[in-house]
């Protein structure tokens, strides 16, 4: 967790950010968690009642501080698409946790926040339909499964074949890539998926998950994207939402390099890259 903390001190430090609005999200309520996930699972998180084999799947210790920044990261999302329906593009500095289902947490994801923010909206009447841009490394089979038969949500996730999660639950569109998959494969494989979303839309959100653990140099990630590639993929990403007028909500996701400042840096070149969008000078 600690690159969340350095992330938002690298952000509030820079002066390319002074500009900028960052709040504190409130926590998702249990009317917006039940929109996606079962009561008894959130209750159980919520009281520490989770089994020692439901905790081990979500991979860190219950506490009550456990289950805050959980609620709070997936408020941090909806908070977050609120905010680009107005200004374009807005910015969680967490969340990202695609591997929670309707009935459990898993890789340390314990409330998904791109579904539930999703539902959310379209229960607001603030939207009708969303499409997921899920460029973490790892597939996300908990966004899939939750959101699976939902004509109104079109799920997109490009990851790595050999990579965690073992068994994965079929999006709307996958991209399975090989280990040691380089910049210019993996941006082809992107041009070629984002027309394909694009021939499902149109969309009134696009929530993007913008995972650093592609990257090179990640403990857990096998591909072998340079710093240079992923901000041509945060570009992509970028440019096709702005060129179909789509709001995109954008949050981390995974990084796990050895070295933690290259994590903060692929993310903090996230958070630019979106700002200067938000101003139209990308």
């Amino acid at each position: 967790m600690d690159k969340y903390r350095r992330l938002r001190a690298r952000v509030v430090a820079s002066k390319e950010h002074a500009s900028d609005v960052l709040v504190v999200p409130t926590e998702a309520t249990d009317e917006q968690l039940l929109r996606c996930h079962d009561r008894r699972y959130i209750e159980a998180v919520q009281t520490g009642s989770l089994s020692t084999a439901e905790i081990r799947r979500i991979g860190f210790p219950w506490s009550p501080k456990m289950v805050s920044r959980s609620r709070r990261s997936t408020g941090a999302t909806i908070a977050a698409a609120r905010a680009a329906l107005t200004d374009g593009f807005s910015v969680n500095l967490a969340g990202g946790t695609h591997h929670a289902m309707t009935d459990a947490g898993e890789g340390y994801c314990v409330f998904n926040d791109a579904a539930v923010t999703i539902r959310t909206l379209q229960a607001e009447f603030e939207i009708q339909r969303a499409c997921v841009i899920d460029l973490d490394v790892h597939q996300g089979n908990g966004t899939a499964q939750i959101l699976a038969g939902d004509s109104t949500a079109f799920t997109l996730s490009i990851h790595g074949v050999r990579n965690f999660p073992l068994r994965k639950t079929a999006s709307d569109l996958d991209v399975p890539l090989p280990d040691g998959t380089n910049d210019v494969t993996y941006l082809r494989e992107l041009e070629s998926a984002l027309d394909v979303v694009s021939r499902n839309g149109p969309f009134d959100l696009a929530i993007y998950l913008a995972g650093a653990d592609p990257y090179e140099h990640d403990r857990l990630g096998r591909l072998k994207l340079t710093k240079h590639g992923l901000v041509q993929r945060d570009l992509a990403v970028i440019r096709w939402c702005q060129k179909r007028g789509i709001p995109l909500a954008i949050a981390m996701a995974g990084g796990y390099a050895s070295t933690i400042d290259d994590i903060v840096d692929i993310h903090a070149s996230t958070v630019s890259l979106a700002s200067r969008a938000s101003r139209s000078v990308v």
